[in-house]
């Protein structure tokens, strides 16, 4: 029978196909994509003895090695692994580093187990390849307009209404300022690109873009040179939202959401005044010590009003200025600035 090879890289990765990475866990760990399950044909150990083993004495005793070290009830544990996997998701695909040996050995031994799965040609290497040419040619060619606004205006809220809009922040796992990161860690660089290159590839086809107004990092992961140029240079809109509601909306989002969900008063404490910490050069210390104290009062008291206290501090001190003086250096590039009812409908007349 012959092998069954799939080459279409932007439809399995635009069309969310599931994926059994058969790379080493060293390898998945660097970057992988969000629809693939990490069912590796060879340990980080065995694969380290098998390269060893490869530059000693060459390609066929490193098979050799390979097949002695994956053999009886190891190798029909890994078959049943990706059977089951294959069972629960009927469409799955196999890769490996570059769609060579490994890919065609699991490929081989699940068909010999009566399963057919096809592979992807050229494996990993092929879908990373297509991942980085789509960014570059979605920033070049894609028409994008640019949502900005004070912190905490719900402009992720806004953003996540309209189909033609990539979140950048939920891939990246980080709300993108210095109390912004996650409770689970953000993915590796590599991932983060892959994500988002998914992301534009399931844009609709001449739309409009919707993307929020980011800096150049958002928490520790970078934006693509080739996007970030190309947001420096795209249509704004800006949202205005008064302070009293966005230190609201910031109490929901940051503290409330956060302890609702299990999150230990402790925790969220402590990272809360690291976070305070971290911007202490740019409060001053007088305010970075005022900040702490009224952190401190909320937690012991565990009140609303006592957290409000601190959030519209660090508005008024920190996060305000900053956005008003970069506002300040983007202002030929607004087409558009008012509250949520206003831009809203702008963005609907202008994302089609």
């Amino acid at each position: 029978m012959a092998e069954r090879i799939v080459a279409d890289h932007r439809r399995v990765l635009r069309d969310h196909v599931p994926l059994i990475d058969l790379r080493a866990p060293i390898e998945f760990a660097q970057g992988a994509f969000p629809t693939a399950v990490n069912l590796p044909l060879l340990t980080d150990a065995e694969r380290a003895a098998i390269g060893t083993r490869y530059k000693a004495c060459g390609q066929q005793a490193a098979i050799d090695l390979g097949h002695s070290l994956v053999s009886g009830d190891t190798r029909t544990a890994r078959i049943d692994a990706w059977r089951a996997f294959v069972a629960a998701n009927p469409s799955a695909l196999l890769y490996c580093w570059r769609g060579g040996l490994r890919s065609q050995i699991a490929q081989d031994w699940l068909r010999e187990a009566g399963v057919e799965v096809a592979r992807i040609r050229g494996g990993y290497k092929a879908l990373r390849r297509v991942c980085i040419g789509v960014i570059d040619e979605f920033s070049a060619s894609t028409q994008l307009l640019v949502l900005g606004g004070r912190t905490g205006s719900g402009k992720t809220e806004l953003l996540n209404a309209f189909t033609a809009a990539i979140d950048l922040e939920r891939l990246a796992n980080h709300r993108g300022s210095a109390f912004g990161a996650a409770f689970s860690p953000q993915p590796t660089p590599i991932a983060f690109e892959n994500g988002l290159a998914i992301a534009m590839l399931r844009m609709p086809p001449d739309a409009t873009v919707l993307i929020e107004d980011e800096s150049r990092t958002i928490g520790r992961l970078a934006l693509p040179d080739a996007l970030h140029a190309a947001l420096q240079n795209a249509p704004l809109a800006v949202l205005d939202v008064g302070r009293h509601e966005r230190a609201a909306r910031i109490l929901r989002e940051y503290v409330e959401a956060p302890l609702g969900s299990g999150i230990a008063s402790e925790q969220l404490h402590a990272r809360f005044v690291g976070a305070n910490d971290r911007i202490r050069r740019r409060l001053g210390g007088l305010r970075h010590a005022h900040v702490k104290r009224s952190i401190d009062d909320a937690f012991a008291s565990s009140s609303p009003d006592a957290h409000l206290a601190w959030i519209e501090q660090l508005l008024e001190w920190y996060y305000d200025p900053m956005y008003d003086h970069q506002l300040a250096t983007k202002k030929r590039r607004v087409v558009v600035q008012g509250d949520s009812t206003v831009v809203r409908e702008y963005l609907a007349n202008a994302i089609v």
